[in-house]
């Protein structure tokens, strides 16, 4: 495919590429076992983990708002990314020389939402370097770049699964993260194209901050940030209660969690990979509609047969629309600000937290009111009004889409 031979020959895109990678590793040791991790490690409770997961959200998108409006205001876009991985890797080394309770709520609340910075902004560096490139292929270029951080999780968690099995504790994410982190350091210092040295035009906007949030927040982008929010919903909710399902009680344990995880975004990629080619042509619209409907399965199924074999049949399903539902968006958001982006990089994050803080609600009313089975089946309702929401916005094709 000649969007994967692009990603591997242009040193930019292999730069992004590499710290997706890096990025992938980190997310996937730290990412399903957050929960557990606040409810029971650390003993924050069910109510203690909502709140830490909408601070998390909250900080999340404000760095990443922040970081993408300056980043186009001065075009110093690897000073931001440097930043980012900085705070990932003090949040890590906290967590590895001191950790506690406190410490973990700094880290998973405050620094690890402030490294998260770097997601978008290397989206920002791949859209700039994909104007190099024929625009037939951008999309695929997205997708690859996207894969690519979802890779690691079908190497990394059966990884982690072996090493649960051999009793490692859970906290040993955080050391292994830490040299991770130092891995994206070192790609960021030494392959990140230098500010002003870029082989692509990367002019500083000339919008005040105040301008650059008004560009954000025009109705017809901020009401399609949202629908895409809410359908992120599901995916949040996925990643919260796999491991909260997964327990002794119905014979499972952190490795199957580390086993289904990995199986799931195992089979993402080559999903990811084959989608611009498959679905030329279709309204993405539709495409992220199809692809919610799919993952809704997965998660409305996952609380009841997470005992039974038969939960092993919902990582294909999963792993369909998983791979339309966190790659379809990621051109369609950047095409809202196609001028600008850093902040269109930060539509993803606006988006992301929408869909935490609806996650979060829902993970609070599920289980003040039943159980983790009612938190899935709210998460799938609103995912799919979301989809539902954004393909009527968008049905008479506005032309500012195009």
């Amino acid at each position: 495919m000649l969007s994967i031979r692009l990603v591997f020959r242009d040193p930019a895109l292999r730069a992004a590429g590499l710290i997706m990678i890096l990025q992938g590793a980190i997310v996937c040791s730290f990412g399903p076992y957050f929960s557990t991790l606040a409810v029971n490690t650390f003993g924050f409770g069910d109510r203690g983990y909502a709140v830490l997961l909408a601070l998390s959200s909250v900080i999340a998108v404000m760095s990443s708002v922040v970081a993408g409006i300056r980043a186009d205001q001065t075009a110093n876009r690897r000073q931001v990314t440097l930043a980012a991985v900085v705070a990932l890797g003090l949040g890590m080394l906290l967590m590895t020389v001191v950790p506690g309770p406190w410490v973990f709520a700094l880290v998973a609340a405050a620094l690890f939402p402030l490294g998260s910075v770097t997601f978008g902004q290397v989206f920002a560096l791949a859209r700039l370097a994909a104007t190099r490139h024929p625009i037939a292929e951008r999309d695929g270029i997205m997708a690859v770049v996207r894969a690519l951080f979802a890779l690691p999780f079908v190497v990394v968690l059966p990884l982690w699964a072996v090493a649960f099995r051999q009793n490692v504790d859970v906290t040993m994410i955080f050391p292994v993260s830490l040299v991770m982190s130092a891995g994206m350091l070192l790609v960021v210092l030494r392959l990140w194209p230098r500010d002003g040295a870029t082989a692509w035009e990367d002019r500083p906007s000339g919008l005040s901050f105040r301008a650059a949030l008004a560009e954000m927040g025009h109705p017809p982008v901020a009401l399609r940030v949202l629908a895409l929010g809410a359908v992120n919903a599901a995916a949040t909710l996925y990643m919260a209660i796999v491991s909260l399902v997964m327990v002794a009680d119905v014979g499972r344990s952190a490795a199957d969690v580390a086993l289904y995880v990995g199986l799931v975004a195992g089979l993402e990629v080559p999903f990811m990979l084959m989608l611009p080619a498959l679905t030329r042509g279709v309204s993405r619209t539709v495409l992220i509609f199809v692809g919610t409907a799919l993952y809704a399965v997965h998660v409305a199924l996952l609380p009841v047969l997470a005992g039974s074999w038969t939960v092993w049949l919902l990582v294909l399903p999963a792993a369909i629309g998983g791979a339309v539902t966190l790659t379809v968006p990621i051109a369609y958001l950047q095409d809202l600000l196609a001028e600008r982006p850093g902040a269109g990089a930060s539509l993803m994050a606006i988006k992301r937290l929408v869909g935490d803080v609806i996650a979060a609600l829902c993970f609070a009313l599920g289980t003040l009111v039943s159980g983790y089975a009612l938190v899935a089946w709210l998460g799938v309702l609103v995912s799919l009004l979301g989809a539902g929401a954004l393909w009527w916005a968008d049905r008479r094709r506005l032309e500012f889409l195009h």
